[in-house]
């Protein structure tokens, strides 16, 4: 499988894995045994950026990949994050956020215990807090760095210049933000400065939250504990409305001989050779069908087709709840 570098030295595939699904957000948990071998296969199909949370549970998903990677630890990049308040002896989440220097050096000793590890590959800011400055942040980060137990400093749905006051003290090696067909948001600004300030870019949900699978209509049925009830754009009516992006995807894989799934990854995959998604599943078939979208190719004259039949789409609902809307951007 080909590598990406994401900043200056972080060597990946290009396809990460999301875990969160696996351990929250999605459902009830998924079975540990199976997750445990869905991971390690995701290793043996070339996947080497593996992304987690101190927040995804809390701590079940970071002791989940923990316990997968460790005989393959020394092959493999592993992704965590920090910055929400969570007590870290009982796991309690006491809402809003926390990147207080010393808090975020707590976490990381955490963190560490539960992956089974002695460093964090990439260390990201989940969100930014606007009671601490993030050159604070920054500065704390870098002492673990020089400390040796972070490698890599990342920033998760930050705005522009937070970003450049964070990248000043501490190099930002990544930005973690929603970036898909479905959401084109940092395509504005975002997407230049990072060009501009050398730092690689790992969008989640590249697949639009499951929507540009095909597999979901405005039908579909999620379980109570599954954070798209709660989304404005998954609401029956914007997903009856949104089909209109979806029915583009299946023509353009029909075309294609792929998948939808397929074409949305390559469409990303496309955009940025300092791009690199990591959707997440909890299903063997969906691993093998998302790395084959690194076989999907699209000339320029596709690219920009699809561009601009998708920006002629209107679609329906914010990406996120209003209140974590008010999280993302700062």
């Amino acid at each position: 499988m080909q590598k990406r570098i994401l900043g200056k030295d972080l060597e990946v595939s290009p396809l990460g894995l999301g875990c969160m699904s696996m351990s929250s957000a999605y459902g009830p948990p998924a079975d540990k045994a199976e997750m445990i071998k869905l991971i390690r296969t995701a290793h043996d199909r070339g996947v080497t950026l593996f992304d987690t949370a101190e927040a995804y549970g809390p701590f079940a998903n970071e002791e989940l990949l923990g316990e997968a990677l460790r005989p393959i630890r020394e092959k493999v990049a592993i992704a965590t994050k920090f910055g929400f308040d969570i007590d870290l002896d009982t796991g309690e989440r006491r809402g809003g956020t926390n990147s207080q220097p010393e808090h975020i050096k707590r976490v990381a000793d955490a963190c560490l215990k539960r992956l089974r590890t002695d460093r964090i590959d990439l260390f990201y800011q989940h969100r930014v807090d606007p009671e601490v400055p993030i050159e604070d942040v920054a500065g704390a980060v870098k002492e673990l760095v020089a400390e040796g137990k972070v490698k890599h400093f990342g920033m998760s749905e930050a705005g522009i210049q937070t970003i450049r006051r964070g990248h000043a003290i501490q190099p930002v090696t990544a930005l973690q933000s929603e970036y898909s067909l479905f959401w084109r948001g940092p395509e504005a600004e975002l997407l230049p400065t990072l060009e501009e300030l050398g730092i690689g870019f790992v969008p989640f949900s590249p697949l639009g939250a499951g929507f540009l699978t095909g597999k979901i209509d405005e039908n579909t049925k999620f379980d109570p504990t599954d954070f798209r009830n709660h989304v404005p754009r998954f609401s029956p009516g914007a997903r009856k409305a949104n089909m209109v992006l979806v029915d583009l995807v299946k023509a353009v894989a029909e075309r294609k001989g792929a998948t939808p799934a397929q074409v949305a990854l390559a469409w990303l995959l496309a955009q940025k050779p300092w791009i690199v998604p990591i959707p997440g599943t909890t299903k063997l078939h969906r691993l093998e069908e998302n790395l084959g979208a690194m076989n999907v190719e699209f000339t320029e004259d596709d690219l920009k087709q699809i561009s601009e039949t998708a920006s002629s789409l209107t679609l329906q609902g914010a990406r996120l709840p209003e209140a974590a809307l008010k999280m993302t951007g700062r």
